[in-house]
């Protein structure tokens, strides 16, 4: 047994059976070319639309529920680091969404995992989704957690500290999101940019003043790119 296989021995094997027999049946040799073009991804295609996928993913969930934390974890990791075909990545994300056990800040490792090994960023902002229902119920134990992944020197990490309050509004912590944003400004990389003017696009929707009086302090210093998407919604001057 590999030492990966040993780490995940409480994995749920008839269960990722199951799924990978279900994307299979569902399998369209001729969308996969296409799916796997528009990701750009390495990883082959089956070619089995998303919905298809949680349609499936939410039958298999209920007849295989996990009893406990441990199995539900390693059956996540086992699936997603044993896939040969993106969707069942996308299986994986879809699973760990799907128990109450992935509100506990333990399971910050494992959605810090894919983000390292999926390295894109349809895996990577799924992941900074469910991290984000990780910070609403449990900011003080997450926070630090997300401060440290300010400066990390892998974007997707940063990626994920600056979208992960998507969504939150009232519960938007300003400060980490004024620290993640100013930290990253100089980055030139375009999913980090884009990723900044999303999340105060995002805010705007609950209080767009701040957001165009934040864009007017900082005085010229975000890029084009996080600016044009920060005041997408802004009333004309």
């Amino acid at each position: 047994m590999t030492p990966r296989r040993a780490a995940l021995a409480h994995a749920d094997r008839p269960l990722i059976e199951a799924v990978r027999e279900a994307l299979a049946a569902a399998a369209d040799p001729e969308r996969a070319p296409r799916m796997q073009a528009y990701m750009k991804s390495a990883m082959p295609f089956l070619g089995v639309p998303s919905p298809t996928v949680k349609r499936e993913l939410a039958v298999l969930a209920k007849q295989y529920p996990p009893p406990d934390a441990e199995t539900w974890h390693d059956t996540v990791l086992a699936l997603f680091h044993e896939a040969t075909y993106r969707e069942e990545w996308y299986a994986a994300l879809n699973l760990a969404a799907r128990t109450r056990y992935r509100f506990d800040p333990a399971t910050l490792p494992l959605f810090e995992e894919m983000v390292v090994t999926g390295a894109w960023w349809d895996i990577v902002d799924e992941c900074s989704h469910r991290i984000g229902d990780v910070l609403r119920q449990h900011r003080a134990e997450v926070t630090p957690v997300l401060r440290s992944w300010i400066r990390d020197p892998i974007p997707w990490k940063r990626r994920v500290a600056i979208i992960c309050q998507l969504g939150h509004r009232a519960e938007t912590d300003l400060d980490l999101l004024r620290e993640v944003v100013e930290a990253n400004l100089d980055d030139r990389d375009f999913f980090i940019r884009k990723a900044i003017g999303w999340a105060l696009r995002e805010y705007a929707k609950h209080d767009m003043p701040w957001v165009v009086a934040y864009v007017t302090r900082l005085d010229g210093r975000l890029s084009p790119l996080s600016r044009r998407e920060a005041l997408k919604h802004a009333p004309a001057a």
